[in-house]
């Protein structure tokens, strides 16, 4: 098991999560997050002052995968980020020791299985 990282622009985001979603991997979470990485600082003009916007918005996806998927979830994302400029972002994987699903108890790749509740009968207006 393993928990993947991946810190993205923020006009990538609907890319990658597509991308993402067609490999089969639907648990993730997003977070906005701020950094500083390659890219160059912009001077921006703000209310006539001069400012150094030193840190760049970013969007940070984290999703713990099993063995199956972690190659399938980097290509995705490779694949859902890359633009070929400075700033498209990293994708760092750890190592899980223990995943427990809250719900049910459910342990380890039992509990990074996708959950599909049974099927509820269609309400009709």
């Amino acid at each position: 098991m393993k928990l993947i990282t991946a810190v993205v622009r923020p006009e990538r985001v609907q890319q990658v999560k597509e991308a993402l979603f067609q490999a089969g991997i639907s648990g993730l979470t997003l977070t906005k997050v701020s950094g500083h990485g390659g890219e160059q600082e912009v001077i921006e003009h703000y209310r006539g002052t001069r400012v150094m916007v030193e840190f760049h918005e970013k969007v940070e996806f984290k999703m713990a995968v099993s063995e199956p998927f972690v190659e399938a979830a980097i290509a995705a994302i490779q694949k859902g980020a890359r633009t070929g400029e400075v700033g498209d972002g990293k994708i760092f994987v750890q190592t899980l020791d223990h995943v427990i699903r809250i719900r049910t108890g459910e342990q380890d790749n039992a509990a990074l299985t996708p959950v599909t509740e049974t099927a509820k009968t269609p309400v009709t207006v």
